[in-house]
């Protein structure tokens, strides 16, 4: 073990395998793994110190929880730490969707593997509706948070406000609450009390790494060519023109703009594709959606399978899959290299300002928010789980997701039912009731 590893390497790389299998549901489910697992378990990070990482991956462009992953990572190992942990949280995925994009090519059907993630889903809503219950036990501890979350919630969920103003907001109220309320930030933290051992990293210590003009200036350099290097050597053996040039353009522009998570850059990302490009058609948007929503990692993963059926139908001088390997390569690595970029060079700095008290104070708002947040993206997962049509109706200001309850998945209401009992009645492991519940899909295809 290096002086730099708050535990043993090869045990952090096990614990982050392990994270990867259950990274499903988005970043509501993503996030509800990690707490569990990291702070909960393994008492590896404490409730302050993961919360103070989650605010700044939600202040980022780019999936927030590999983000999160690539910092909590970072502090138990160093950098070598924060690359495994963000490469791990992606990979399971990236092979997933790969080889569905495959199938579909193909076949066309993915009639198995949706059956095994039609149980899984439903799994997953019981994780994310812990996981909000006890991050919100452990972060809300007074009245201005409570209601700055369900605030936060509604702005979302009723109102349509976009993410950053919620962020904002959020942001100001904790500053607010500093200056007119210290004392209501006095118990915003720590480890809940709930009477287990101190977490290894102690959420008032401050990590090692020192932040400087010249270690940022030699992270940049890197991060940028890691970044560029394989966008230019595409567009010199491919051509400028080519689809592999566009595609690693694009979405290095995308991985740059999404903030407020992957469904704020969907739309366009829909639009672009389809429309502007024509790698795909709307009804396989729609397709790609759904596989991406159903296997582990982030939600954003979709842009592979868009690049892959993109690359598949105009390879140029390559073969068809030679093109389509290609293009889902090239678009996977644009997409997430500068998440890792963003942690490492910011992190450093983010660390110094958790004893800055007014800055601490914006960010205990944020953490106020992000239970509303989470608690918006498992309402948004659960209806899509659950029933097959939702619309958006229109009252005024408020603009709301109203799902048609005669279109209800009774199949993914049993097994959800199903999976939070196993969950708050039974407490089993995540890992077992992920197991049964993917075993409760597959057996559905033996029903008439």
């Amino acid at each position: 073990m290096t002086s730099g590893d708050v535990i043993p390497f090869g045990q952090a790389v096990r614990a982050w395998f392990l994270i990867s299998l259950q990274t499903f549901g988005g970043p509501a489910g993503q996030i509800a793994v990690m707490q569990r697992t990291l702070v909960e378990e393994k008492r590896w990070i404490g409730q302050q110190r993961f919360n103070h990482a989650l605010n700044y991956c939600m202040l980022l462009p780019g999936p927030e929880a590999q983000q999160l992953a690539i910092y909590v990572g970072w502090l138990l190992n160093g950098t070598r730490g924060g690359l495994v942990a963000g490469t791990l949280f992606v990979l399971p995925g990236m092979l997933a969707l790969l080889a569905l994009s495959a199938v579909y090519v193909i076949w066309q059907d993915t009639t198995l593997v949706t059956a095994l993630f039609a149980g899984i889903a439903p799994a997953v809503l019981a994780i994310v509706a812990q996981a909000v219950l006890r991050v919100a036990k452990r972060s809300l501890t007074h009245p201005v948070f409570i209601a700055t979350a369900v605030a936060a919630f509604a702005a979302l969920a009723l109102f349509a406000v976009p993410f950053p103003v919620v962020i904002a907001v959020a942001a100001a109220i904790g500053w607010a609450t500093h200056k007119r309320m210290p004392h209501a930030l006095a118990n915003g933290g720590g480890h809940g009390g709930d009477g287990g051992p101190a977490p290894l990293i102690p959420d008032d210590a401050l990590h090692h790494a020192q932040p400087s003009l010249r270690s940022a200036g030699k992270i940049l350099a890197v991060g940028l060519a890691a970044w560029w290097l394989p966008v230019a050597a595409v567009a010199l053996l491919t051509g400028a023109d080519s689809v592999f040039t566009t595609q690693g353009l694009f979405f290095s522009g995308t991985a740059v703009i999404t903030f407020g998570g992957a469904y704020a850059v969907l739309a366009f990302v829909a639009q672009r594709a389809v429309e502007t490009y024509a790698w795909l058609t709307p009804g396989e948007m729609v397709r790609g959606l759904a596989l991406a929503e159903t296997t582990p990692g982030p939600l954003i993963m979709v842009v592979q399978f868009v690049a892959f059926l993109g690359a598949y139908r105009d390879p140029g001088v390559l073969t068809p899959w030679a093109g389509a390997l290609l293009g889902a390569l090239l678009t996977t690595w644009v997409t997430f290299v500068p998440c890792f970029l963003f942690i490492f060079l910011g992190a450093p700095y983010v660390e110094r300002l958790r004893h800055n008290a007014g800055i601490s104070a914006a960010l205990t708002g944020i953490t106020a928010a992000v239970v509303g947040v989470i608690a918006n993206l498992a309402l948004y997962f659960a209806q899509h789980t659950l029933f097959a049509v939702t619309r958006t109706r229109f009252w005024g200001p408020l603009h709301v997701q109203v799902p048609e309850f005669a279109t209800v998945n009774v199949l993914a209401l049993a097994i959800t039912t199903a999976a939070l009992i196993m969950t708050f009645v039974l407490r089993w492991p995540m890992l077992r009731i992920l197991g049964i519940c993917a075993l409760l899909g597959i057996a559905s295809l033996l029903l008439p």
